[in-house]
């Protein structure tokens, strides 16, 4: 049974940075995309960062572009989102997802994402 736990959340300052960590169990997700996501009150989920099976497959919204770093170590089966410079506006409840078709093209939407976390809750202070 494939399952996603994030971890890394909480409350930090604005300007403050978190790192947000989700390890997958199950199978391994070397040949998939692999995406955070995030949700706030009242708000459709968004696409935060996505990376692809290639190093060089990457997707950043507008609004965390030069803040935030999404990672991966398929050793490990785990995906990162570093946060940097954190804005009240980031906060939400983050999830990372992934998707379930080898070697496909970089996605970033929620629909083609299968596997999702609990998500974690990020709550940045003005």
């Amino acid at each position: 049974q494939v399952q996603l736990v994030e971890s890394g959340g909480g409350l930090v300052q604005a300007g403050g940075s978190l790192r947000l960590s989700c390890i997958a169990s199950g199978r391994t997700f070397s040949s998939n995309n692999m995406g955070w996501f995030r949700q706030a009150p009242g708000k459709e989920r968004e696409s935060v960062a996505a990376m692809g099976w290639r190093d060089d497959m990457t997707y950043y919204e507008d609004s965390v572009k030069g803040r935030f770093t999404i990672s991966r170590d398929n050793a490990k089966n785990t995906v990162y989102l570093q946060m940097n410079s954190l804005k009240p506006e980031d906060t939400a409840v983050y999830y990372c997802a992934v998707d379930r078709i080898d070697y496909g093209a970089l996605t970033h939407s929620p629909r083609f994402y299968h596997y999702w976390g609990q998500g974690t809750q990020v709550t940045v202070s003005s």
